[in-house]
């Protein structure tokens, strides 16, 4: 047998078997490393799909929904408080205005209250009538600047004897206290004697003091004629507002 024949046999067939089993090695490689990277990225693809929104993200999710939302809410709180302060606003000016109005009409507890009549401010006069027999007017004007009020009934005292003033008819009280503007005029009527002649301790007199509520100083009054007679039947009505009602009792 050719030695050197054998020898290059055996070589040739040792590379070959070398070769293959480096062929072998590099498909071997090849396959693993296609199917890792295969594996990975599958991974990688299944993790990026299963993965949950991050925070990030689902809170500016959540701020736009809810922050819109919420925003709606408070714009439409905004405008509902809007209209509450309006409608105060004008429930404030009505009040005003018709507090306004109460003032300007002289009512309610914020107005100057009337006074007495002051009787060095008022005048006083006295007059015969034709009917009712045996009566007087007795007239009062107001002479002030501004309104007053007569209280009740005139006093009255006939002639420097008298010990006592004329009683009030209490049949003529009237309704509500007689008020007075400037220049205007309250009344009481007289009787001076009984119709009859059944009135007792009858007399002549020739003077006649007024007093009216609120001062304590009589305001002398000229009586018509200079005289007249007075019984026990005189009396005096509650002032009014017309002659009149004041000469019907």
């Amino acid at each position: 047998m050719n030695v050197t024949a054998y020898r290059r046999g055996r070589t040739v067939r040792t590379i070959a078997a070398s070769m293959l089993a480096v062929a072998a090695l590099s498909v071997t490689a090849a396959c693993s490393g296609g199917g890792d990277g295969g594996s990975d990225n599958a991974g990688k693809a299944n993790s990026s799909a299963s993965a949950p929104v991050s925070k990030d993200n689902q809170d500016g999710k959540e701020n736009q929904d809810g922050k819109d939302n919420q925003g709606g809410k408070e714009n439409q709180g905004g405008k509902e408080e809007a209209t509450g302060g309006a409608a105060g606003d004008a429930g404030d000016a009505g009040v005003k205005d018709a507090k306004s109005q109460t003032q300007k009409s002289g009512g309610g507890s914020e107005s100057e209250p009337v006074g007495d009549c002051d009787i060095n401010k008022t005048a006083i006069s006295l007059q015969n009538v034709k009917s009712p027999v045996n009566h007087m007017l007795l007239k009062a004007t107001n002479k002030a600047g501004v309104d007053c009020k007569l209280v009740g009934y005139p006093g009255l005292k006939f002639g420097a004897e008298a010990q006592a003033a004329t009683p009030v008819n209490e049949d003529s009280k009237p309704q509500a206290v007689v008020m007075l503007a400037p220049g205007e005029s309250a009344y009481a009527g007289i009787t001076t004697s009984a119709a009859d002649g059944s009135g007792a301790e009858g007399g002549e007199v020739d003077s006649l003091e007024v007093f009216i509520d609120g001062s304590e100083d009589p305001k002398p009054v000229e009586l018509p004629g200079g005289s007249v007679y007075v019984d026990s039947a005189a009396k005096v009505t509650y002032w009014q507002t017309d002659a009149q009602t004041a000469l019907t009792w």
